[in-house]
């Protein structure tokens, strides 16, 4: 199963009424044919699931996508597991172009993100 490359935009918000393309994520993982996570083509590619984070006026950060007690989360080096960005339900949801997701960030507010787009690596 190939990596794919995902990139998720703030969606609308307060504070963002158009969302916001200055934050956001970027991250491979493998998908199935439906765009969904796929969990066990995952462990045999975790050290190639990477993360970027970047968000206006704060540095960018770079981790992993993590599988934790069945919770998808992305997890930087350095930062305690309390600090990671669980994506809520993000094993049932589709990874396509259009789709919403949540991430709680580590300060305990949940932003719901847009796929912008999926990419082949």
């Amino acid at each position: 199963m190939p990596l794919k490359r995902v990139r998720l935009e703030l969606a609308r918000e307060p504070g963002h009424p158009l969302g916001s393309q200055h934050s956001g994520y970027t991250f491979i993982a493998p998908l199935d044919e439906d765009g969904k996570l796929d969990a066990a083509e995952w462990k045999k590619t975790r050290t190639q699931c990477t993360v970027h984070r970047y968000w206006e006026g704060e540095p960018e950060r770079d981790g992993r996508l993590t599988h934790i007690s069945g919770i998808w989360r992305f997890h930087y080096p350095g930062d305690d597991a309390d600090e990671d960005d669980p994506i809520y339900k993000l094993g049932n949801h589709r990874l396509v172009p259009g789709e919403y997701i949540s991430i709680d960030e580590d300060d305990g507010e949940r932003h719901v993100f847009k796929v912008r787009s999926v990419d082949p690596i």
